[in-house]
C-alpha cells in the first residue's frame, strides 16, 4: 500500500494538491507554481491538522 494518497487536485500550472498519509490520516496541501513547491499539513481554524479516519 502506497504511503501517501492524493484525494484532491486543481490547477496545471498553479497547482494544489490534498494528499492523506495512509498510516496517521493526516491531511497534507501540495503547492506548486512552476519550479518552486511546499508540502505541509493542512491545518484547521483552530491550528491543528486535519484528520481523516482511517478504515
Amino acid at each position: 500500500m502506497e504511503r501517501f494518497k492524493k484525494v484532491y487536485q486543481q490547477g496545471a500550472i498553479d497547482v494544489v494538491e490534498i494528499w492523506i498519509d495512509t498510516e496517521t490520516g493526516v491531511n497534507y496541501v501540495f503547492h506548486r507554481n512552476g519550479n518552486a513547491a511546499g508540502f505541509t499539513p493542512l491545518l484547521d481554524k483552530e491550528g491543528k491538522p486535519v484528520v481523516t479516519p482511517q478504515q
